[in-house]
Formats: structure tokens, C-alpha cells, sequence
């Protein structure tokens, strides 16, 4: 028999709240909680079994809520962890799942929102999702080299750090001479919610 792979818990966000829309665009929800930060940190810890790592989940919301529950897997490569035992385990939990991932791993089958957010210097092996995010502007790649991908949405994203007023504007006037972009912003981090 193989052996059963241990759950992280250090990379799973889950949103809750009642989603107010979905447009084709985007989803829009109540309000967003980190519900595990690290292995050590807030509801961090190993989990042996997927159906344990979705208790610890699916506790995170009311105990009446009737809605489905949206959790984005993401932090770190979150396709080192996500399998498909823990993807049926979510949905048989009457979970919505996203992913926001480098695109390196081939995801496991039904996953309901997929982002995917290269790297330079890391391989592609992910072409085609609900949206790609590219961090802007990034040495060594070019939003051009990845329009003829199969993706609904293509996203800039300004580099975050010591240059994100330069890295901004430069994303904006990308997306306003692309038309096929759209700009990407961090809110959170305008709001300082961490």
C-alpha cells in the first residue's frame, strides 16, 4: 500500500464570508482570513490523513453555514502538497477550490479557479488555467511570451518592494498599450491587512 502523504497546513487560505457576486471577471467575497501561516504558525501544524487537513478546514467557517466554502491553496508551491485525495476530500466538504501556483506542476483534476503566476527560472509546465498573473516588470520575462497561452484572464501584477511606485506605473502603461492585460493590484496590502 503507499504511503499516505502528510498534509501542511502552511499553505491554505481560506476566504470566508458570503460571496457577494461572481462576474465573469472576478469573484467578489465578504472578507479573507490567512487560516494557516506556516507549520509552527496559526493553525499550522501536520495533518496525517486529507480528511484531517479538511476538519481543521472546514472548522474555520460557522458550524450552520450552509454556502459553500472557498479556499485558495497558495503560499509557497502549493502543487508540492495538493493531490487529488485532498481535492475530492475539499469538494466532498462542499469546498470551492482555487489555486494560485508557479505553474511548474501539473495540477490534480477539478480544480475550480486556477491562477497560475510564473517565475524566471522556473519551467512552465502549466499552460492553460482561468488566469495567469505575471509580477511585472520581471528580468527575464516578457508578458508577450505568454499571450498565445490558454488562459480566460491574463494579469500584471507591479513588482511589490522598494520600486512598486515605478513598478506600477510601469504596469499600467503596459496594460494601456496591451489591451489583452488588465492590472493586478495587491489590496490587501493598501488596506494593511496582513
Amino acid at each position: 500500500m503507499p504511503a499516505v502523504p502528510r498534509y501542511f497546513a502552511a499553505s491554505l487560505v481560506a476566504i470566508c464570508g458570503q460571496v457577494a457576486s461572481r462576474t465573469e471577471h472576478r469573484l467578489s467575497v465578504g472578507f479573507a482570513i490567512r487560516i494557516f501561516v506556516g507549520t509552527n504558525g496559526l493553525g499550522g501544524g501536520r495533518f496525517e490523513t486529507a480528511d484531517d487537513l479538511v476538519i481543521a478546514v472546514v472548522s474555520k467557517w460557522p458550524k450552520d453555514n450552509c454556502l459553500k466554502r472557498f479556499v485558495v491553496c497558495t503560499g509557497g508551491e502549493p502543487l508540492l502538497q495538493l493531490n487529488q485525495m485532498l481535492v475530492d476530500a475539499l469538494h466532498s466538504a462542499n469546498c470551492e477550490i482555487a489555486i494560485e501556483t508557479n505553474g511548474s506542476l501539473r495540477t490534480p483534476e477539478h480544480i475550480d479557479w486556477i491562477c497560475v503566476s510564473p517565475k524566471a527560472g522556473s519551467p512552465l509546465e502549466l499552460l492553460e488555467g482561468d488566469e495567469l498573473k505575471l509580477v511585472f516588470p520581471q528580468l527575464g520575462l516578457s508578458p508577450a511570451d505568454f499571450e498565445g497561452l490558454a488562459f480566460r484572464h491574463f494579469f500584471i501584477q507591479p513588482m511589490d518592494g522598494a520600486e512598486i511606485s515605478r513598478n506600477t506605473r510601469l504596469a499600467l502603461q503596459y496594460c494601456l498599450q496591451h489591451p489583452k492585460w488588465k492590472l493586478s493590484l495587491q489590496t490587501h496590502k493598501f488596506l494593511e491587512i496582513r
